[in-house]
């Protein structure tokens, strides 16, 4: 039996994308802090579909070794996709950011990334049918002032991610890695990034998506063989090749 990991589906755009992947019968692996969210979601997966395996882990990837811990006690299963969705945001101006707040975002956007996709592809490199999708953002193709640090953690997710990518075609292997890089996106996320109470999307924004328009992205991602999903500066969403230049050292 295969399973689908995502973490950071507790909301947004992982809880979304948990509905999307078990509506097309796939097995699902939830993960998050909040347990109480999580079993929400699980109770409405299973309403909807029955024959979905749902499985629950509560993990907090601010804490690195959880997500050695997280991996670990998902050996026993074998996942077919690996998603990499939990991240943080930070949305100030250099001087003024709150530096424990910006720590929290790099060990969540960087270092579990990291650790997560490592453990994910020494274990499955060569086994057919298997991804691994790291969600970035579009600001890790653009510097975002006022979200500088933010901006720079998903340059970082995005070249990782893209050459890892390169990595294992050079090397023939049968895992993908691919990238979601979302543009704003009708969430929580603005809301924690802001430290506000509320915000009000259609009043602040003139272009946004929701989580189920980009789970739908994800699910095209998924299926093609394109290694970036990227929404545009208009808003459309693109398929396409990788984006850095890569320098192939070896």
């Amino acid at each position: 039996m295969k399973y689908t990991v995502i973490t950071g589906a507790s909301s947004g755009i992982g809880y979304e994308t948990a509905l999307a992947f078990a509506a097309r019968g796939k097995n699902v692996i939830l993960v998050a802090r909040r347990l109480d969210k999580l079993e929400e979601l699980k109770s409405t997966i299973k309403n909807n579909h029955p024959t979905v395996e749902v499985v629950v882990r509560t993990s907090d990837l601010s804490v690195t070794d959880q997500a050695y811990t997280l991996y670990n006690e998902l050996k026993e299963y074998q996942i077919e996709t690996w998603i990499n969705n939990a991240g943080l945001g930070e949305g100030s101006f250099i001087a003024d950011q709150k530096l424990d707040k910006v720590e929290t975002m790099l060990r969540v956007n960087i270092e579990s990334l990291t650790i997560l996709s490592t453990l994910y592809v020494r274990d499955y490199a060569d086994v057919d049918g298997t991804q691994l999708i790291n969600v970035s953002s579009a600001l890790g193709y653009v510097i975002a002032v006022g979200s500088v640090a933010y901006s720079a953690s998903k340059y970082y997710v995005s070249a990782f991610t893209e050459g890892l990518a390169k990595e294992l075609e050079l090397k023939g292997a049968k895992l993908k890695a691919k990238i979601l890089a979302p543009a704003i996106t009708e969430t929580e996320f603005v809301k924690k990034s802001l430290d506000a109470e509320d915000f009000d999307y259609k009043a602040n924004m003139p272009k946004y998506h929701t989580a189920k328009q980009m789970a739908g992205f994800m699910l095209d991602l998924y299926a093609s063989d394109e290694v970036v999903g990227i929404v545009d500066q208009n808003y459309d969403f693109n398929l396409r090749g990788q984006i850095y230049p890569i320098f192939e050292a070896l």
